[in-house]
């Protein structure tokens, strides 16, 4: 595990932020042949509990999503599946598995970069992070280095097009 520069300050959190989606994007940049979605999962104290990117094209597991991956390597290293007081923080807004996953395991915050128009499911498509029908509703913090986010995403779908 890894200590951030400094804990999250609740009176100006941005930087913060900002450094937790660095990490997202440098893993984002090792994804490979996957599309190049990088998660971080940081503690209450802001250290990185978990890393991962997207591994579906090399395992062969449609779950293996980059926030998915980190949900269960946070949860190995505390011990726990409750992650209770952590932060997922992700380069791109999440699908419906990974945010009904980051419910299920009481995330306290989201924090996503770059919007996902035809799969986003934390406001773009659905909202299921702050679905009231839900017990457990995490903060939402959104647009951290959104061009950042795209950039690599952009790169990746323009090489993949036909025309």
């Amino acid at each position: 595990m890894q200590e951030n520069p400094a804990p999250l300050d609740h009176a100006n959190p941005i930087p913060v932020y900002e450094t937790w989606m660095r990490e997202a994007l440098a893993q984002a940049e090792t994804a490979g042949p996957d599309v190049p979605i990088g998660a971080v999962i940081t503690g209450p104290d802001g250290a990185v509990l978990a890393r991962a990117h997207n591994e579906r094209e090399l395992t062969g597991d449609p779950t293996a999503h980059a926030e998915v991956l980190a949900l269960r390597r946070a949860a190995h290293a505390l011990g726990r599946w409750r992650l209770t007081g952590c932060t997922l923080t992700v380069t791109l807004e999440p699908c419906t598995m990974c945010a009904g996953a980051a419910v299920l395991a009481r995330v306290d915050r989201i924090v996503y970069g770059a919007t996902d128009l035809k799969a986003g499911a934390i406001g773009s498509l659905w909202d299921v992070a702050r679905d009231r029908r839900l017990n457990h509703r995490p903060e939402v913090i959104t647009g951290i280095l959104a061009d950042e986010c795209a950039s690599p995403l952009t790169r990746f779908f323009s090489t993949r097009r036909v025309g």
